[in-house]
């Protein structure tokens, strides 16, 4: 039987990149997939290709810092499922700059997104994934909330900050039969990451810091998310797994 079979599964930022490499997982596994993203086209075009496989999808625009779109979001879940099994929160952004020329624009759009987003989608859909009684929502943390790394000190701090609030959730939750976990990449290859892993000489850089010297696939990240939401991970919770071919192991 897919692992999923039968389950109501939310996956924001999944449009593109790691987000609709989950939504085609779980969905192949049997999962009716939740595609949300601040693209509401691409993220209409997802749902739709899933849809033509015979495949369960729907899909909605949601910018995940503004908690308008956020609310309706659950609204439409709750009226159509009652229940929201898994939850893959996603959506996140980067803004590469010297930490010292950041801006307080950057830092605030960083921190909307990557944060207060996580934090408004594990609030709101507590009371869904309460409904399952099984529920498992894993967040997606960052191997840069573990190392230091120019230009990216301060999407490492968001990062980080997921990686505390998973583990507090995980206690705070599990009375209610919700499971929280993390993933924490390593470099994936993705439209965010393309520009940088073009640089040979920071590729190469990185290569040389990852064991199994290679970067990673959306599809890498999606098969370690789907762990997470399958009962094989039914006794796991507060746990960050990293999905980085071995870097945090050299550090």
């Amino acid at each position: 039987m897919p692992r999923l079979q039968d389950k109501i599964a939310l996956i924001t930022g999944s449009a593109a990149g790691i987000g609709l490499a989950t939504a085609q997982v779980f969905a192949a596994e049997g999962a009716h997939v939740y595609i949300s993203d601040v693209d509401g086209e691409g993220a209409d075009r997802a749902a739709k290709d899933l849809l033509a496989k015979g495949l369960k999808a729907s899909a909605m625009a949601v910018d995940v810092s503004r908690g308008q779109d956020v609310s309706a979001l659950m609204r439409a879940i709750e009226q159509q499922h009652k229940r929201l099994d898994v939850v893959v929160n996603n959506a996140g952004i980067n803004v590469r700059t010297e930490f010292r020329n950041m801006t307080d624009a950057d830092w605030v759009r960083l921190r909307e997104v990557n944060l207060d987003g996580i934090v408004r989608i594990a609030r709101d859909a507590f009371p869904l994934l309460k409904a399952s009684g099984r529920g498992s929502l894993v967040n997606l943390a960052s191997i840069m909330g573990h190392r230091g790394m120019r230009t990216l000190a301060a999407y490492g701090a968001t990062k980080g900050a997921i990686s505390a609030l998973t583990r507090g959730l995980a206690v705070e939750y599990a009375p209610f039969g919700i499971r929280v976990n993390a993933l924490a990449p390593g470099f994936i290859e993705t439209a965010l990451t393309e520009r940088v892993l073009k640089i040979e000489a920071f590729s190469n850089a990185l290569l040389e810091q990852t064991p199994l010297r290679r970067f990673g696939t959306s599809e890498d990240v999606a098969r370690a998310a789907l762990f997470f939401a399958s009962d094989e991970s039914a006794f796991i919770t507060g746990a960050e797994l990293a999905v980085d071919g071995g870097m945090q192991a050299t550090l």
